[in-house]
């Protein structure tokens, strides 16, 4: 094990569990005693992601709804100092991931983090992902009321639940602070907006709720599951939903199987219908949310202003007032947007920022979407000296969450599954733009946003205009390439809308495309006409036509074969994706998992955590019932399936002949109440069940002279 000597004094029982687990996981796939494709799943739910080089990761924290205070920004990046590369890269989750970390530090990393209360659980993987929300929320001048408590109380909730850890892939959620939908709850797999109504002389709080939106290949709108859901209501129906979609959803074709393929599937009626099903085993019906949990008013910096204090250049300071700033909805209190370009925050600017932040502004800090930051609480008189802090460091830059501010993922700089070069172009056209339309840093409602690929990692299909990584094959030669995509994002009044794809360009030819966009509108769009508008008018095939001579290869320079910041010709390299690849197992190792998940029922058990015993014990019945079924090359691709083909494979042939009805026996889960009998009673159950047939497979091996089955491909996951 590691020399290194962790100090878990004040990390929290449950992050050192975690910790020393995957400490020991490390050792043992560093010494052959794990398989790799099962270790990569593991890994990936405690923020340990691979990167496009070998030998080093990308360690991900979670941060719900991007808030930090300012100690923990410095842990940060005296963490990423020590451990990575002294940046800090802010992601469109509000999220903070470190690159080129070694596999063997990352409980070193955990640890030093966990020491002031951040975790990386469930920050990759097929789990709940980040909790996002509008960084503006708490201070947001049309927030019907401040959301953080509702993220927060839902994060809390849902980390470490059985329900969520095994999943089929990611689900992730989003809270908005208006019907202005800031955090982009559309293409959520669930999406809150608050609402207020009035009964009986009562304001009552709730939420607007939609389910099934989701970005990647295929980008779909979120569906109106309620107008309004009553405040105490989310999380029960947050988790029926989530049990549903485990128990159903897809596990075999990974492009299939987010909720949003799901619902499409079984028609949003039926999928409602389930969820009902699943209230009756819920361990609460009714989630009170404490409305204080998450401070509306942080503390004041208290930073001495001097009263003759002049911005250093008033030019400057006049446009990152007017496009940065905006007055809270608590009077005389000011937010200000930091612009971080490309999301990447040097460690020593980090350490500055956090010492600015405790002088002159709240101390609670949101990443944004956009990859930027927020600051709160900011007094007026301090704007100038905030400005010319900020200006030293360099991180006064105006414009921001405009379209001259560009959203970028790394693409090909780390990613492994990244096909052109993302940042790259991205600082290309923010130079572009600021030298050709200056005008643009006031524009909120034209928004640019880059992918390496076309998972969506830059959010481009809820841009204006969308890029993502692709290429062309001409002759001997690969071009680098991207995807454009319009009329994606969010309106004035709310309405959210994914981009249809146009045509593939060379990348080196981008800058051109936006230009043809940019000069297009402003020859032919209507006065005050927002751009999504103006391109349902025009149409597709107008925008095709008019970007198509910039797709035609007859055309080509010998610098059209470069990828932005390459000086040599492109070759395309993708990798593995983290959240893909195949298992390869036995049938065995398998029917361990089973044992496994009995031993965490039995503890859940001991602990009084019914709900959790009896999810616990569910898993143990699939997991058991599925090694099972592979040792008869029989392949499903549900939990639900699963359940189903054994008693039609075992029960109904007589292989198995200790239940009359293993369906029945195992979805007794949503029959009855989450309370202490039925949980003895059911673990009970799957504990003599999984007993069995390990004494089974035992036999069978016994008639195979001992050779276990290999399994290989996606199967295992459900």
């Amino acid at each position: 094990m590691s020399n290194y000597e962790h100090d878990f004094s004040t990390v929290s029982a449950a992050d050192q569990k975690d910790i020393q687990e995957l400490e020991r996981r490390i050792h043992d796939f560093q010494r052959g005693k794990e398989d790799t494709e099962r270790f990569r799943l593991y890994r990936l739910t405690r923020g340990v992601y691979g990167q496009r080089q070998e030998g080093v990761q990308m360690f991900r924290l979670k941060l719900p709804y991007g808030r930090i205070n300012s100690d923990q920004l410095v842990r940060i990046a005296d963490v990423s100092d020590r451990y990575a590369t002294g940046n800090l890269h802010i992601t469109t989750r509000q999220n903070i991931q470190l690159h080129y970390v070694k596999l063997a530090n990352s409980p070193k990393v955990w640890t030093e983090l966990a020491q002031m209360n951040l975790t990386a659980r469930e920050a990759c993987g097929n789990t709940v992902r980040n909790f996002t929300a509008s960084p503006t929320a708490g201070i947001d001048p049309k927030e019907p009321f401040d959301v953080s408590p509702y993220a927060e109380a839902s994060f809390q909730y849902f980390l470490r639940n059985p329900i969520c850890q095994e999943m089929g892939r990611k689900i992730k959620i989003a809270f908005s602070s208006s019907e202005e939908d800031s955090a982009f709850t559309y293409f959520h797999d669930y999406g809150f907006i608050p609402k207020v109504q009035v009964v009986d002389g009562q304001e009552q709080r709730g939420f607007k709720v939609l389910v099934g939106g989701g970005l990647g290949a295929q980008a779909i709108t979120g569906i109106v599951a309620y107008e309004f859901l009553a405040e105490d209501q989310i999380i029960p129906f947050m988790e029926a939903g989530i049990r549903v979609f485990d128990r159903y959803g897809e596990r075999e074709k990974r492009m299939k199987a987010r909720m949003k393929f799901l619902i499409q599937k079984l028609g949003f009626e039926a999928w409602m219908e389930l969820v009902k099903q699943e209230w009756k085993a819920l361990k609460n019906k009714s989630v009170a949310i404490d409305r204080n949990l998450v401070p509306e008013e942080a503390p004041i910096g208290k930073g001495i202003i001097p009263a003759d204090l002049a911005p250093v250049d008033e030019h400057w300071y006049q446009e990152w007032k007017r496009t940065n700033t905006f007055e809270q909805k608590q009077k005389g209190y000011y937010g200000v947007y930091v612009r971080v370009v490309l999301g990447d925050l040097p460690s020593d600017k980090a350490r500055a920022l956090a010492a600015v932040i405790k002088q002159y502004a709240a101390d609670d800090i949101r990443f944004t979407i956009n990859q930027g930051i927020l600051l709160k609480f900011v007094r007026p008189e301090a704007l100038p000296l905030l400005f010319n802090k900020l200006h030293e460091l360099g991180l006064a830059l105006p414009g921001a969450d405009s379209t001259a501010d560009i959203t970028a993922c790394p693409g090909t700089d780390t990613c492994a599954l990244g096909v052109t070069n993302s940042t790259g172009l991205s600082r290309i056209l923010e130079e572009m733009i600021r030298e050709e339309y200056p005008e643009l840093i006031d524009e909120k409602f034209f928004k640019i946003k880059i992918s390496g690929c076309m998972n969506a990692c830059g959010q481009h299909m809820a841009a204006n205009l969308g890029f993502h990584g692709s290429s062309f094959k001409h002759g001997d030669l690969v071009i680098p390439a991207m995807q454009v995509v319009l009329g994606g994002g969010v309106a004035p009044d709310g309405r959210g809308f994914i981009a249809d794809k146009i045509v593939k360009v060379p990348t080196k030819r981008i800058p051109d495309v936006v230009r043809y966009v940019l000069d297009d509108f402003e020859k032919n769009g209507g006065e005050g006409e927002y751009y999504n508008d103006y391109f349902l008018r025009q149409g597709d095939k107008y925008f095709y036509a008019l970007l198509k001579p910039l797709a035609d290869l007859k055309t080509m320079t010998q610098e059209e074969y470069f990828d932005w910041g390459q000086d040599r010709l492109y070759k395309q390299e993708i990798g593995v994706g983290e959240c893909a690849g195949v298992m390869l197992d036995m049938v065995g190792v398998i029917l361990k998992d089973a044992i496994d998940k009995i031993a965490v029922a039995k503890e859940s058990l001991e602990q009084g955590l019914w709900s959790d015993a009896i999810y616990s014990s569910y898993a143990a019945f699939v997991v058991a019932a599925k090694g099972m079924l592979l040792s008869k090359d029989v392949k499903c691709n549900t939990q639900k399936g699963v359940i189903d083909d054994f008693q039609t494979h075992y029960v109904a042939t007589g292989d198995y002949t200790l239940l009359n009805d293993f369906t029945a026996t195992v979805l007794q889960i949503n029959q009855y109440e989450p309370e202490e009998n039925f949980a003895s009673d059911y673990v009970a159950q799957a504990d003599a069940f999984v007993r069995s047939v390990i004494a089974q497979r035992e036999a069978q091996l016994v008639e195979s002279n001992g050779i276990d089955k290999k399994v290989v491909g996606d199967y295992y996951r459900a």
